[in-house]
């Protein structure tokens, strides 16, 4: 990782076949893990926001990281901000942290209630609206993560469901609002293989991994949105296992 200072925008635009300067929320696992290695086989340079620092498989293919927690929206922001300084601006952002805490409304504590909205939905709109200056500029695109809970709601997911269904709204919205200037994908993905179910109680958990898909697919599927030429939108895009459980 660098932490070069560019005092430019050229940076933010995408060489040939490339993807241009790519921030990832959540890009230290999971998803964005899988999102920060198919921008770099891509071409591209991918910036990093996480609480937690990318391990070193991940650390070699990313430019910059920064640390901060999403569920603080305003440090969400200055990160957003700070890192698309240093490196001239943005092409791309992707929008892949995510946070769940299972169990009935009356179950959970208020504050982890919370702090799953806070997370999911709060944090993707505070990182979008760092960003909106920065992809104007480039006309640039944003893919949200929402979830097939994000359109399908359960039991003892309120706040999951909450916070999805949120980023589904609030992406068909911004799609709205930036027509024309900045590109916009709602991405719909079912169950992934990934930690996001360890530290769930049994009931909680997937019967099996192998009806959810391997990150790296899903991640392939937001490149793909993230290069559609100008002009051409991927307004929503819904990713599952060919047996996913929670779709339709």
């Amino acid at each position: 990782m660098t932490n070069t200072t560019s005092g430019h925008d050229s940076t933010s635009r995408p060489g040939p076949g490339g993807l241009g300067t790519v921030l990832v929320s959540g890009g230290a696992s999971g998803l964005g893990a899988a999102v920060v290695r198919a921008v770099h086989d891509n071409g591209g340079r991918a910036l990093v926001l996480d609480k937690a620092a990318p391990p070193h498989e991940i650390a070699d293919l990313v430019t910059d990281f920064a640390p901060v927690d999403l569920a603080d929206t305003r440090a969400a922001e200055q990160a957003v901000t700070d890192l698309a300084e240093r490196h001239g601006g943005l092409t791309g952002v992707v929008t892949a942290a995510g946070i769940d805490r299972c169990g009935t409304l009356a179950e959970v504590p208020a504050t982890e209630w919370e702090t799953v909205v806070a997370v999911n939905l709060l944090g993707t709109a505070a990182v979008v609206r760092a960003a909106l200056p920065h992809l104007t500029r480039s006309h640039g695109r944003v893919v949200t993560v929402a979830s097939t809970l994000g359109v399908r709601a359960v039991s003892d997911a309120t706040a999951y469901c909450a916070a999805k269904f949120g980023v589904v709204g609030f992406t068909r919205a911004l799609a709205a609002e930036t027509a024309g200037q900045v590109g916009v994908t709602l991405l719909i993905p079912g169950g992934m293989r990934t930690h996001f179910f360890d530290d769930r109680p049994e009931q909680y958990r997937p019967a099996t991994l192998d009806k959810l898909n391997p990150p790296g697919h899903v991640a392939d599927a937001v490149v793909f949105a993230l290069r559609q030429p100008a002009g051409c939108e991927l307004r929503e895009l819904v990713i599952c296992h060919e047996e996913e459980p929670s779709w339709p």
